[in-house]
């Protein structure tokens, strides 16, 4: 049951302190912390080094992706908590998240938004519809305390989570080429094809500040983002799949693209699409998994998704059966 932590950071040494300060308050504690820096050129190694941790210099930022699995290739621990630096955890975090995880392959728990005032989830564990567009489950939705009971899921966010080292031996870890932003969805993905399943465990509780490095509609997250949907179509959809999809896959991508517009990045959205779109082709192959998992994730989207975005999609490209 030994685990060690793995931190990616690229600058913000504040809150870095405030992560390594509740990492060490676990009830149950980490066997090492690992801090890999893309980097930075503030404080954020200084710190971590006088904290105790070990400190793995990437010598430029070269994506969340990368420097996850250098982190976890350098570990000695059995479980890898792989932790955003903008994260503060719950005292309880760890102790629950191994006492749910049981023969799961992966745990994550409740992540909310940090600051004051009402708890607001962040995210729990993840979901795609069938438009290559991902969802947090109950991202933005108020806080309900009687969900304690922990379930299987298919996807869990790299924002705060527990990894089995074999699987990511297994699996090769983190796709790179994804650099950073939604290769934690690619490698959910891959866990299902294997018939690798998690755990969310609700009381395993963790808060998150949320894009504090670059801002969540900074032009370089806007391109990633854009250009990894459609890297996740590519490398996951077969032909089959993807012809029966094209109207959503369309559907899904505009829409993405008027937000975009809506916040001043449609440019950084262009060129996203321009990058996946050079070389596109199709590597997935047929997979009754991954059919059943979009539709499950369409049905859990639109009957708790409440934003403008999911409203329109599901109006533009109806679910089957719905």
């Amino acid at each position: 049951m030994s685990v060690s932590a793995v931190i990616p950071v690229h600058n913000r040494a504040d809150l870095l302190a405030k992560l390594l300060a509740t990492i060490r308050s676990q009830t149950v504690p980490f066997d090492e912390v690992l801090v890999i820096d893309n980097a930075s050129i503030d404080d954020a190694p200084r710190l971590a080094k006088a904290a105790g941790c070990e400190v793995i210099a990437m010598g430029a930022n070269a994506g969340f992706a990368a420097a996850v699995n250098r982190g976890w290739r350098a570990a000695r621990s059995g479980w890898i908590a792989i932790l955003n630096s903008d994260v503060e955890l719950d005292p309880h975090w760890l102790e629950r998240l191994l006492e749910a995880a049981g023969n799961a392959s992966f745990a994550t728990g409740k992540i909310f938004r940090a600051g004051t005032g009402p708890l607001r989830i962040d995210g729990t564990y993840d979901l795609l519809a069938r438009s290559g567009c991902a969802w947090r489950a109950g991202h933005g939705q108020p806080d309900e305390p009687s969900e304690t009971e922990p379930k299987p899921i298919s996807i869990a966010p790299a924002t705060a989570c527990l990894f089995r080292r074999s699987v990511l031996d297994e699996l090769h870890g983190f796709d790179e080429s994804f650099g950073s932003y939604l290769e934690d969805v690619d490698l959910g993905l891959r866990c299902l094809e294997h018939g690798l399943t998690g755990i969310y465990a609700p009381l395993a509780r963790a808060f998150h500040h949320g894009s504090a490095t670059l801002g969540r509609w900074n032009p370089q997250v806007v391109r990633l983002i854009s250009r990894n949907q459609l890297r996740l179509i590519a490398k996951h959809y077969d032909r089959a799949l993807f012809k029966a999809n094209l109207w959503p896959i369309l559907a899904g991508q505009l829409l993405w693209g008027c937000l975009a517009l809506q916040h001043g990045a449609f440019g950084a959205w262009l060129e996203g699409k321009r990058e996946a779109l050079r070389g596109f082709h199709l590597e997935g192959r047929p997979s009754a998994a991954l059919q059943a998992f979009l539709d499950a994730s369409e049905r859990e989207i639109e009957d708790t998704a409440t934003d403008t975005y999911w409203r329109l999609y599901f109006r533009c490209a109806p679910r089957r059966g719905a």
